[in-house]
C-alpha cells in the first residue's frame, strides 16, 4: 500500500503527463517546425528528439558527426530511418552549422544536444550567424503545479548569472513575449526579492522598483509589474493579504522574475522534483526559438519544450522578432 507521500507524488506525475498532453493536443493542428538538433550524440538527445518528431511537433534535422550519430542510435535502438543528417566534424563545427543554417531559413528552431550550453550559445551569438537581436538571450522556464491554479514563467534560471537592471529589463520584456504566445494577453509580473519592501541594502529590492518605474514610463509594457514582493505573496493571495499589500499582481503571478540565476535554478528545481511541477525551457531574444535541454530532463520536459518552440515558430512566422 501507498504512503501518502508517494501517493502525492504519483498524483502529481499523472497531473504533470495529462499537461504535456494538453500542450501537444494544443499544438497537434500546427505544421511541425522543422528544428536543427545539435550534436545529439547519446541515447538521451537523440531519443528526446526523435520523440518529438513522432509526436508530430518537430521534423528533426540531426546536425553531428554522422558515423557517431549512427552508432548511438545502433546501440540505443532509435530508429532514425528518414531523418536528415548534416555531417558536422564535432561539436563546435556542427553548432556553428546548425546556427548558420537557422540564419538562412533552413531551419526555424534550434534544440540543444549533447554538447555544452556554451557552444550552442556562442554559435548563436556569433556576429556572422545572424541570429541575434536588440535583446538579450534569456531563458524561461514554463511550470505547472497542482497547488498553482494556472501554468507560469520563472526566469532566469539558466543564462544570465547575475543580470544588471539593464539585462533584467530584457529578461522581464521577453517573459511577457513568451506569455503572449502562450495565451496570457496581459501578463502579471512578478519581481521576485527575500522581502516586499525596498530596502537599499538589498539590490535585488531596488532593481525591482526601478522595473515597475520603467513600465509606468512605458519602456516595458505588455505586461503589469509589481515588486518586490516575497515569494509567497507572489502566489498567495491569502499571503499577500496578511501583509497589507494591494497590488493586481500579488498572488496571481503569471511571471516570476528572480533576482539571479542561483536563486531561479533552485526555485525552479525544488518546484520540479520536491513540488511535483511539470516544465518546459526555452529560450527568447534570439531570431529563433532555442530549446535548451538538460541531461536530467525527462522524456515529457522535452516534448514540452518543442512544442512552446514550435507555438514560438508559428507566432514568429507572423510576427519576425
Amino acid at each position: 500500500m501507498n504512503s501518502p507521500a508517494i501517493a502525492t507524488t504519483d498524483a502529481a506525475e499523472r497531473s504533470s503527463l495529462r499537461g504535456v498532453e494538453r500542450l501537444i493536443a494544443h499544438v497537434r493542428s500546427m505544421q511541425a517546425v522543422r528544428m536543427a538538433v545539435v550534436h545529439p550524440c547519446d541515447a538521451l538527445s537523440l531519443g528526446g528528439a526523435i520523440d518529438a518528431r513522432d509526436a508530430g511537433i518537430i521534423t528533426p534535422v540531426l546536425v553531428a558527426p554522422a558515423a557517431k550519430l549512427r552508432q548511438v542510435a545502433a546501440d540505443a535502438g532509435i530508429d532514425i530511418a528518414g531523418c536528415e543528417i548534416v555531417d558536422a566534424p564535432h561539436s563546435h563545427g556542427a553548432a556553428a552549422i546548425a546556427a548558420q543554417m537557422a540564419s538562412k531559413g533552413d531551419v526555424q528552431a534550434l534544440m540543444k544536444g549533447s554538447l555544452h550550453s556554451d557552444e550552442l550559445l556562442s554559435a548563436i551569438l556569433a556576429p556572422d550567424a545572424g541570429l541575434r537581436t536588440e535583446r538579450r538571450l534569456t531563458h524561461c522556464f514554463i511550470m505547472h503545479t497542482t497547488s498553482y491554479p494556472r501554468p507560469f514563467i520563472i526566469t532566469d534560471a539558466a543564462i544570465n548569472i547575475a543580470p544588471t537592471l539593464e539585462q533584467k529589463a530584457d529578461i522581464v520584456r521577453n517573459a511577457i513575449d513568451l506569455a503572449h504566445v502562450i495565451g496570457v494577453a496581459e501578463p502579471r509580473v512578478a519581481i521576485l526579492a527575500a522581502v516586499e519592501t525596498v530596502n537599499p541594502k538589498m539590490p535585488a529590492t531596488l532593481d525591482a522598483a526601478a522595473l515597475c518605474k520603467m513600465a509606468d514610463r512605458g519602456q516595458i509594457s505588455g505586461g503589469v509589474l509589481d515588486g518586490p514582493l516575497a515569494f509567497d505573496n507572489a502566489v498567495s493571495p491569502e499571503a499577500a493579504r496578511v501583509k497589507g499589500i494591494r497590488s493586481a499582481v500579488a498572488g496571481y503571478a503569471d511571471v516570476l522574475v528572480v533576482p539571479d540565476l542561483e536563486s531561479g535554478n533552485m526555485l525552479a528545481k525544488q518546484l520540479e522534483y520536491l513540488g511535483g511541477a511539470a516544465s518546459a525551457g526555452i529560450v527568447m531574444g534570439a531570431r529563433v526559438p532555442i530549446v535548451l535541454t538538460s541531461r536530467s530532463d525527462s522524456r515529457q520536459t522535452r516534448l514540452a519544450s518543442c512544442a512552446i518552440a514550435l507555438m514560438l515558430a508559428q507566432h514568429r512566422r507572423v510576427s519576425p522578432p
